[in-house]
């Protein structure tokens, strides 16, 4: 049995990029960096489609730096232009959640 499933845990690198198409569909891509320490520091920024995102994910506006999960699976593309062929791997989500931080300040004794 094959699976194709990706969980990311990471934040967001850039702004969203929203594409609305003329056939009404909606397209938001994201760029998630995830870290990691073990076995070696290392960064990977790593890109994220969700086709018709719900209007309560964009508003208000994730920030860079913002927390995000990210469930989906990953997607080879291919696309042809002037240079020649080219292919991307992205990770194509089925659901996105933005968590801001909430710093809570106790008074201290």
């Amino acid at each position: 049995m094959d699976l194709n499933l990706v969980v990311l845990s990471g934040r967001l690198a850039a702004p969203p990029e929203l594409r609305v198409f003329q056939s009404g569909a909606r397209l938001v891509r994201l760029l998630v960096t995830v870290r990691t320490d073990e076995p070696r520091h290392r960064v990977d920024v790593l890109p994220v489609t969700l086709w018709d995102p719900s209007d309560d994910l964009l508003v208000p506006e994730p920030r860079i730096g913002d927390r995000v999960w990210v469930a989906g699976a990953v997607q080879r593309r291919f696309w042809s232009n002037p240079e020649g062929r080219r292919s991307r791997v992205e990770v194509v989500a089925e659901q996105v959640t933005f968590r801001q931080f909430q710093i809570e300040v106790t008074p201290s004794k």
